[in-house]
């Protein structure tokens, strides 16, 4: 398997302001981006960037688009590599992927973003056979986070913490929760989407207790349906005269 063929780049560009962070969340990635921005002047202080951070909690909630936002906000390339895609039968070919990949992007200074992070905590426990090689894979990844360049960032994203080895978790200088939005939150979402759209088209119903990503799929139904049956009634009003 190429590195090209694992690698996912992106530059999609998604601001820290367009997230629907809490406080304590919010700035804790300002200070990751102002570390960035000031490297050269902490590093005469001998003052490492912190060139880990990982992000969990539920689903949609925001994880992916947060490595999207940070990329933006640094000007650098963001590529996305998904675990669940490249674990292979041959434990070794898997080691071999991952080094590629963080050879890559220590050579080019950009940013990681290693989805589904906890594929690796599921698998060492699924096959008694296979803890070895797993705990060999976990080894050479602890490796690779080790020697990662500072002016490298690591952002790894997972739904299950718990299951995640905690060397791992150690490796990580920060660590960010994400919790499913309150109906508050929910309803500034919905505004924001629904306040670039006319205002005959904003006229849905809210769902809430759901995620931010099921938000913006249902917002975007409702609103095309809308948007179609007014396009039908035109249809067919002009089909009448």
């Amino acid at each position: 398997m190429n590195v090209y063929d694992i690698i996912i780049t992106e530059r999609e560009k998604v601001n820290i302001s367009d997230l629907f962070l809490d406080s304590q969340n919010s700035i804790a990635l300002q200070q990751l981006i102002k570390e960035y921005q000031y490297i050269d002047e902490l590093s005469r202080y001998n003052l490492p960037v912190n060139n880990k951070l990982l992000l969990h909690g539920s689903s949609g909630c925001g994880k992916t688009t947060t490595a999207k936002a940070i990329a933006n906000a640094l000007n650098r390339p963001l590529n996305i590599l998904n675990l669940s895609n490249v674990v292979q039968a041959r434990i070794g070919e898997t080691s071999q992927n991952l080094k590629m990949v963080f050879d890559k992007v220590a050579r080019e200074n950009s940013i990681l973003l290693l989805d589904e992070f906890d594929q690796i905590g599921k698998m060492r426990t699924t096959d008694d056979k296979d803890v070895g090689e797993m705990r060999r894979l976990v080894n050479t990844l602890i490796q690779l986070m080790d020697y990662l360049p500072e002016k490298a960032l690591l952002i790894a994203a997972t739904n299950h913490l718990e299951i995640l080895d905690k060397a791992l978790i150690r490796r990580f200088q920060i660590v960010v929760k994400y919790e499913m939005p309150t109906n508050e939150t929910l309803d500034n979402y919905y505004n924001k989407i629904l306040s670039t759209m006319p205002p005959h088209l904003t006229d849905i119903e809210r769902k809430y207790e759901i995620s931010f990503a099921e938000a913006k799929d249902y917002a975007f139904t409702r609103i095309k349906s809308l948007l179609i049956q007014e396009l039908e009634l035109n249809q067919q009003s002009i089909s009448v005269e």
